[in-house]
This record gives C-alpha cells, structure tokens and sequence, in this order.
C-alpha cells in the first residue's frame, strides 16, 4: 500500500515538474506570435531605450529579407525563424496608412513561398527552404501580404502556415517533417465576398500538438495534430465570419483551453477533445486581435462594424455567456467595455493594467481588474499602427507602420520614453529575449540591444 503511494506521487511529482520545467523552457524563448502564449512580454532583456542606423548606435546587425512578409520573428535558443513570399511584384502593391479601401491586390504572379532560418547572434542566414512556389490562391489586401502567419516552435519542431499554400513542420536542420494541405482558406470581407484579404491567423504548439484556427468563408474550422507526424487529432466546425486572430491557451491546471476571437462566436474549446466548453457572441465583426490571458482572466477585444468591445472573462466559464442588452457583466463575464476595443492589435496586460492600442495610435491604458479607465492618449504616428505591442523592463514598445518604434513608459501616468525611426515600413510585431529586441522591417530584420 505505502509502494503504491509512493509511486502515485512520484508520478504527479515528476508530472508537475515536467511541466513547470518546459513551462520555464518556452518563457526564455519567443517561440509563436507575440512570445509565449501570446502575451507579448519578455522582462530582463538587454534592450537600449534610443537606437540609430546612422550612428550605428546599439544596432547589432540587420539583414536584409527578400519578399514581402509580415509574419513576426520567433526565437529559440541562438536561432531565428521567420517567413516570406516572394515575387516579382510583391512590394509594388503594398499601401499603408489609415483608409477604407477593401479591394484585394489583382497580382497574379508566381510566387514563392520561404522559411529563412539566422543566428541570432550574428544575423548571418543559415539555411532558406521554399515551401511552395505557385499563384497564390486567394487574393490579398493592399495592407497584407501572402506571408501574414506568424511561425511556431517548440525548441524541436517548426511549423509554419501560409494559408491556403499549406501547413508544414520542419525540423531545425530545414528538413521537411511533414505537410498538409487545408483546402482555399478565403479569408475575405464577408459582406463582400470579392474581397479577398489574405490568411493571417497563426499556428501554436502546446503539449505536443499544432492547433490552427481557420475562420473563413466557407468552411470554418479549428484542428489539432500531432507535432511530430502531422496526424490530425481532432477537427472541429464553427460557424462564424472570416477572422484574422491566431488561438490563445489559457494553461489551466486540469482545463487546458483553446481560446477563440470570433463574431458570431466567441469561445473556448477543450484542448483535448475540441469540445465546445463556453461561447458568447457580440463583438466586431472582422475580429484580428488575439486574446490573452492574465490575472486569472481572458481578455478578448475587437473594433469593426457596431461593437468594438472588450471583455473579460473568468476561465471557469461555461456554456453560452453572452451578455444581456445594457449589461456590462454577468456570472462569467467579470467586466466589459461596450467601446474601446482594438481593430488589429494585440493588446498587452503588463502588471495591473491592460494597453489597448487603436490603429491610429490612440493608446488606451485600464485597470485590468476592474476595467477602470485610466488613460487614453494619442501615440501621434505618422500614419497608422497595424503591429501589436510588447513589453519589458518597465517599458512598452509599438511600431507604426511609417517605422517609429515607440517607447512607452509602464504604468499608470503616460510617458514617451523615446520615439526610434527604422527607416522602412513595420508591419510586424517585434520579438523580445534576453539579449534585445527583434525588429522586421519590410525589407529587413533587425536586432537592437546595448552595445
């Protein structure tokens, strides 16, 4: 009897150990879109407060990156990883800025679809591999690109997703493990269906599985496989508009869930199974960003159409929680905000408080307990911001899309620390680890840190 005890503990011992232990491993690295578990923060890294090309001040190297991509870098260990789709024509139909047009790019050339694999240290290109060359089959927006998903790795296994040209997973060595083909993933306007804007939602790993969420016209679904042969475990339908925004895990004990953006539906699913655990509807309806979880919460905001909310939710939801009319909360939803959300970006709980960005660099900061408004003031970029924020030290940093990168001081009084230029067009959300801070550039990527 005591053998078995013993046994039986040691079990859930090594069981806790192991995931506390590869829980550590993840958070030293940026291994998906926005770091681990997508809340975009990585605190004590080496990162200067003010960086200049001319000057050759605190810039460590920047390498130049063919095509055009706006997946955001990932890292682990001293390697990089990020993707790109190249042709002849690519750059020619990128346009910036705040404006409404919703017409896709009429470009038909041939493609070719990238993984670019460098030292972190030196900046220098390992290996490349072409994941697929072809016409792209789906249009984009002027504001997008065909390499819009960001990469995912768990220290073993690189998946990358470019939509409707396919899922792989690659080793570090650049070999080809395995790859799927998910059908057209069109994810346009749905209210006008002509309007073709590009994939964009982004692959994670968790517990040895690849879970990819594909909200599109037709056809909506979320799926798990198995990281290391491509199986699929489970795939479960949704009905829903097109959405952008890439799953989130809320890392619960004994409730691992796959947390969704959504319109019509809003939701978490069980890890394991793809059961559908609670649902709500009531947000914008072309939801980009993804949700987060800090302090034991879910946050969950969007900005498009009537609603442009953000909600907070407990992680012991359960079935449909929406929100009656005029109430701001109920037994699951813990507070909501009816106006306030973010069309495109991320946002970022850093300490006690939530940064929601606008697209126009309107710069909100909440309580994240409460949903106390404590500030809301003006970036005043030169232009738009599509990226998401991160942080660390103490510090928030944006990047506009003119290619400011601005540096925001934490907390409760709004302070801009430093406004840095990168010279090019940022549309992609920078990559933080100990040693500074990653930046893609349209034509680059860049690494700053204190020299």
């Amino acid at each position: 009897m005591k053998k078995s005890i013993i046994l039986i503990l040691a079990i859930l011992f090594f069981s806790v150990y192991s995931h506390s232990q590869n829980s550590n491993v993840f958070s030293q690295n940026w291994p998906s879109f926005r770091g681990q578990f997508a809340n975009g923060i990585f605190d004590n890294s080496n990162i200067p407060l003010e960086w200049n090309f001319e000057k050759n001040l605190n810039i460590a190297w920047k390498t130049s990156i063919p095509g055009l991509g706006h997946s955001s870098p990932i890292i682990w260990g001293d390697k990089i990883f990020i993707t790109t789709a190249v042709s002849e024509n690519a750059e020619e139909y990128l346009k910036v800025g705040l404006y409404g047009d919703i017409a896709p790019v009429m470009d038909s050339s041939i493609h070719e679809f990238k993984i670019y694999c460098l030292d972190k240290n030196s900046g220098k290109i390992i290996w490349e591999r072409l994941a697929h060359k072809g016409v792209p089959k789906v249009k984009r927006h002027t504001k997008s690109s065909h390499a819009n998903p960001t990469p995912a790795t768990d220290g073993k296994h690189l998946v990358v997703f470019f939509g409707s040209e396919g899922l792989f997973c690659y080793d570090f060595k650049g070999k080809l493990l395995w790859k799927k083909d998910l059908g057209v993933l069109d994810a346009n306007f749905f209210a006008v269906p002509s309007a073709q804007w590009g994939f964009a939602s982004s692959p994670i790993i968790y517990k040895d599985r690849v879970i990819v969420q594909c909200d599109v016209y037709q056809g909506c679904f979320l799926a798990s496989f198995d990281v290391k042969t491509g199986e699929e475990i489970w795939r479960t339908e949704r009905d829903d508009y097109p959405t952008w925004g890439t799953p989130a895990i809320y890392d619960g004990q004994n409730n691992s869930q796959i947390v969704l953006n959504g319109f019509k539906h809003i939701g978490a699913y069980n890890f394991e199974t793809g059961e559908k655990i609670w649902w709500m509807k009531g947000g914008g309806d072309i939801p980009v960003p993804t949700p987060i979880v800090a302090h034991n919460t879910i946050f969950i905001n969007s900005a498009h159409g009537k609603m442009s909310p953000i909600y907070a939710i407990s992680p012991k939801a359960v079935g449909d929680i929406s929100l009656e009319v005029d109430s701001t909360s109920n037994d699951y939803v813990k507070w909501s905000i009816g106006r306030g959300g973010s069309y495109m970006q991320t946002p970022l709980v850093y300490g006690d408080y939530l940064y929601n960005l606008a697209g126009n660099g309107l710069l909100s900061c909440y309580n994240a307990k409460t949903g106390e408004l404590i500030y809301k003031e003006p970036l005043k970029p030169n232009g738009g911001i599509s990226a998401s924020g991160v942080a660390s030290d103490g510090k928030l940093y944006f990047a506009s899309e003119a290619g400011d990168i601005f540096v925001v001081k934490a907390g409760p009084e709004f302070e801009i620390l430093s406004k840095n230029p990168m010279g090019e067009i940022c549309m992609a959300s920078p990559a933080i680890v100990k040693d500074g801070i990653y930046i893609r550039t349209q034509h680059h990527l860049v690494k700053i840190t204190n020299k």
